[in-house]
């Protein structure tokens, strides 16, 4: 059983590989901003962060689904796609890109609770059948060190980790140190949620485990 993540993040192909799953790769080729453009022109006000992460969660999948079949033609397994939005007192933060922005994100959500939602969307594909797909939100409250020092938000910001990343932070890198509680499946701040995805691929009827290499496979393999 194979697995192609629809994505090019380094934190969920990590994330997956320490879960015992080495994917396929391949970059969703997905306008995200005149997704979430048009999807809110229709609606006629902005989705809020649950709707808008998984709309462009299944965008991605949906993306990378519809071009394995050319590049891939016996591919028989799962694709998956995800998106996230860290969201503290309702306001979206995305990624921060600059220096700056992510020094006043930083120095307004210590002490703070805020939301990372991620949307999950997975493809269960096989040659000669159509493509079903399954998908769903889950959410993790974070909490910040209400004693993180200018300092530390300074040196931080220096490292270069929160300027592109949801939120502006970590919790598997440099910025784990200033987070002190986590409330909910801890992968979805990484990027993903390990036990949504499970919980998608049993609803295509793909066990977790047969995502795993054989046992008696070697590294080469």
């Amino acid at each position: 059983m194979r697995v192609c993540l629809a994505s090019t993040s380094p934190a969920r192909l990590a994330l997956l590989r320490q879960s015992g799953i080495e994917p396929l790769t391949i970059a969703p080729d997905v306008d995200e901003d005149a997704v979430a453009a048009r999807a809110e022109a229709e609606r006629g006000e902005p989705l809020p962060p649950p709707e808008l992460v998984l709309l462009l969660g299944r965008a991605k999948a949906a993306d990378v689904a519809a071009r394995i079949p050319q590049q891939v033609p016996d591919f028989d397994g799962i694709v998956i796609g995800g998106d996230s939005m860290f969201a503290l007192d309702g306001r979206v933060y995305g990624k921060p890109y600059e220096p700056a922005e992510a020094t006043r994100r930083w120095r307004e959500m210590r002490g703070r609770t805020g939301v990372l939602h991620s949307g999950h969307s997975v493809f269960r594909l096989r040659p000669g059948a159509d493509p079903v797909e399954a998908h769903a939100v889950a959410e993790a409250t974070v909490t910040f060190a209400a004693d993180v020092t200018d300092h530390e938000i300074e040196a931080y910001v220096a490292s270069g980790e929160p300027l592109h990343v949801a939120g502006a932070f970590t919790i598997d890198s440099l910025g784990g140190a200033f987070i002190e509680r986590v409330e909910g499946d801890p992968s979805t701040v990484v990027g993903m949620s390990l036990s949504t995805l499970r919980r998608l691929a049993a609803e295509l009827g793909v066990t977790w485990s047969d995502l795993w290499p054989p046992a008696d496979a070697s590294p080469a393999s």
